[in-house]
């Protein structure tokens, strides 16, 4: 907690000054009157009646208090969603995700992951889908509505190569349609990079489980997701040594470039993840960012002081007219 009127605070020596005073009246009045045996009066004094001789001087001092922290505008710093967030997914649909090292097959593991983010994510967030195998599409411009989500993720069906590149830049052309600060990729003109460390509320996940055959290199589609300020969540999944037969097909390997994947990762910003089960895909996603980008809130909280402060003024005068009634 902040203060605006800092200075204010100097109101705070009337509290002992006022204390001070009150000590003094009190010595003051037993001055006037003599006793025979002082000892005698207190004993004879009921239990509570030094509550009630002091409470209400108390209430009122804290109420002075409350009151002078009123006075300095005492504020408050919290950290919000920085408006409504977007979260392109460029899922891998090349053929080799129909690999079964992963239960039923990777494709499905991976759409079962995406089915439970996108349930759990909030209405601050639209999500968009881009599948790309040996070329990139945007099958879902982004949006809030989850069942058109899971529908358009069920539908996702596989082709030949991997794109990853290519699925970054639709991905950032997919941001670029929801955010003008995001200039689309291909109106070929070369963004201002943006300052090291700003970013925009809009992320792209990569889900893939290979190597890029194909298309722009993702390294170069990296750093112009990090001149428009996106960063890029990248996620390595499947097994070393998973198999594939499709068809007529033989069954071949072929391993994830975890080190290029974790370099267009660091070139954006974002970070790298690695999944070799469907409940470490789970928790991958669970793991992604809940709020893209936050932002400080200051709310000046003044009126709660002198909310207390009139509440702590008005139980000293209550109680001094319950216990004290005037003549």
């Amino acid at each position: 907690m902040n203060l605006l009127w800092p200075v204010s605070l100097f109101l705070l020596g009337l509290v002992p000054l006022l204390v001070g005073a009150y000590v003094w009246s009190l010595r003051r009045r037993r001055a006037a009157v003599r006793y025979s045996s002082l000892v005698l009066i207190r004993e004879a004094l009921p239990p509570q009646s030094q509550l009630r001789r002091h409470l209400p001087f108390a209430l009122f001092v804290l109420a002075l208090a409350s009151l002078v922290f009123a006075l300095g505008r005492p504020v408050v710093t919290t950290l919000v969603p920085a408006g409504r967030a977007t979260i392109i997914l460029a899922i891998d649909v090349s053929r080799s995700m129909l690999q079964d090292d992963i239960q039923p097959n990777r494709l499905l593991a991976a759409e079962d992951a995406v089915q439970s983010f996108i349930e759990h994510r909030t209405s601050n967030t639209q999500i968009g889908i881009v599948a790309f195998s040996g070329f990139a599409q945007q099958v879902l411009s982004p949006t809030i509505d989850q069942e058109e989500l899971q529908a358009v993720v069920e539908s996702l069906t596989t082709g030949r190569g991997t794109a990853i590149g290519s699925g970054i830049l639709e991905g950032l052309d997919a941001i670029a349609d929801v955010n003008n600060r995001v200039s689309q990729t291909s109106s070929g003109v070369q963004p201002t990079p943006v300052p090291d460390g700003e970013y925009v509320p809009d992320i792209i996940v990569v889900l893939t489980d290979g190597v890029f055959t194909t298309g722009p290199h993702p390294l170069e589609a990296a750093q112009q997701a990090a001149d428009r300020g996106v960063r890029v969540y990248t996620i390595g999944f499947g097994t070393e040594n998973g198999s594939f037969s499709f068809g007529g097909w033989g069954g071949f390997r072929r391993g994830i470039d975890e080190e290029m994947l974790k370099q267009v990762a660091a070139t954006t910003g974002g970070e790298y993840y690695a999944a070799t089960s469907a409940s470490e895909l789970q928790d991958v996603f669970e793991s992604l960012p809940s709020y893209l980008i936050t932002r400080e809130e200051t709310t000046e909280i003044s009126v709660a002081f002198a909310a207390a402060g009139a509440l702590l003024v008005a139980a000293a005068i209550f109680l001094s007219l319950l216990w004290r009634p005037l003549p």
